[in-house]
């Protein structure tokens, strides 16, 4: 049913099509015994709570940051049976991203390719909508609850000297309602965005906002997301930064600038989208290396939340056998549609 549907859906242009499915979506919860009729055709079957991060999670499926930039559909995300939804990233000034168009697709390889930049509401209009949605569905510790994660990152004019200011702004604005945040230094499509995951720079932002905690009295667990495309010795760096900080996590990974492997219409596809950053399919193995490289590094001491061309159960297992305690999906989310955590989340470990 849902490849007709996408057949339909990838006629139309890429970013319309997900606010489009997820309004239609948002109308259908309103109606009382419809929502209970997709929350029951959703939800995933057969999982247990895993404790991660000092946090119960439902089970250790959840949503990648970027699908839900302004904490607009978590009751919709929720009702699809994600254990954990990533909002943002979020910034301390509402901005409107790069020029359209910034997201597409490439079919025959399974991927996505976006400059999205960042594009959101601004700090203050997402802590308003987390606030309303923590008034209906306050955090609990037995492992029902949707886990929120607030991914963080820099507005594009703020100097990255000053970075370390704009994410002061946004935990601030933020703690009171997500469950843990997560540090973004790793998107291409902010300029200069990822010369922040150089070791000193991130130094000065992670151990800042590890002082908020006390400051503010908000104790929330705070991650890391890394690039893919980092060199061993960068990662020895983040790994080496993370030990000696007693950083909480890590998020491997973040798309990709790479371009291979690309089938010949995907090169093409590629060609034509330009630049921004590579996702899905094509990127799960470099993302699994990554993954892999930093969890024998750190010999397990870390969590790593696992994200970067999950589909399939067996996706799911080869992040999990590289270390991952947590999987998130993005691209896979597009191209195998709403039944996605169901089928997957009940892969044995």
């Amino acid at each position: 049913m849902y490849s007709l549907l996408r057949t339909i859906l990838f006629f139309f242009d890429p970013e319309k099509v997900h606010y489009f499915s997820m309004n239609m979506l948002r109308r259908a919860t309103g109606i009382g015994w419809l929502r209970r009729l997709l929350a029951s055709r959703f939800r995933p079957v057969g999982v247990q709570p895993v404790q991660v991060l000092g946090l119960q999670f439902p089970h250790r499926i959840g949503l990648a940051a970027g699908f839900d930039k302004n904490a607009a559909y978590l009751a919709e995300l929720q009702m699809l049976g994600f254990g954990h939804v990533e909002i943002g990233t979020v910034t301390p000034r509402a901005q409107d991203g790069n020029e359209k168009p910034r997201l597409f697709r490439l079919p025959e390889d399974k991927a996505l390719i976006n400059r999205m930049g960042f594009n959101n509401e601004g700090a203050d209009a997402v802590a308003a909508r987390l606030q309303a949605w923590r008034r209906q569905h306050p955090a609990t510790t037995d492992g029902r609850t949707m886990i929120i994660g607030g991914n963080i990152g820099k507005n594009k004019t703020t100097p990255n000297e000053q970075a370390y200011l704009d994410y002061d702004i946004c935990f601030r604005k933020l703690a009171p309602y997500v469950d843990y945040f997560v540090v973004n230094v790793s998107s291409p499509n902010t300029p200069g965005l990822r010369e922040l995951q150089e070791k000193e720079s991130l130094r000065q932002i992670l151990t800042h906002l590890q002082g908020l905690r006390t400051e503010t009295g908000h104790h929330l667990p705070i991650l890391l997301k890394i690039a893919p495309d980092l060199t061993n010795e960068q990662l020895d760096d983040i790994a080496s930064l993370a030990t000696e900080i007693q950083l909480d996590g890590l998020v491997a990974t973040n798309t990709t600038v790479a371009r291979q492997p690309l089938s010949d219409a995907g090169k093409i596809r590629a060609g034509e989208a330009g630049t921004g950053g590579l996702s899905g399919a094509p990127v799960r193995e470099k993302s699994t290396a990554v993954q892999r490289y930093l969890h024998q590094r750190l010999q397990g001491r870390i969590p790593i939340i696992a994200s970067g061309g999950v589909f399939t159960a067996a996706d799911v297992a080869e992040k999990l056998d590289a270390g991952a305690s947590l999987v998130q999906v993005w691209t896979g989310f597009v191209y195998q549609g709403p039944a996605i955590v169901k089928r997957i989340a009940a892969a044995k470990r």
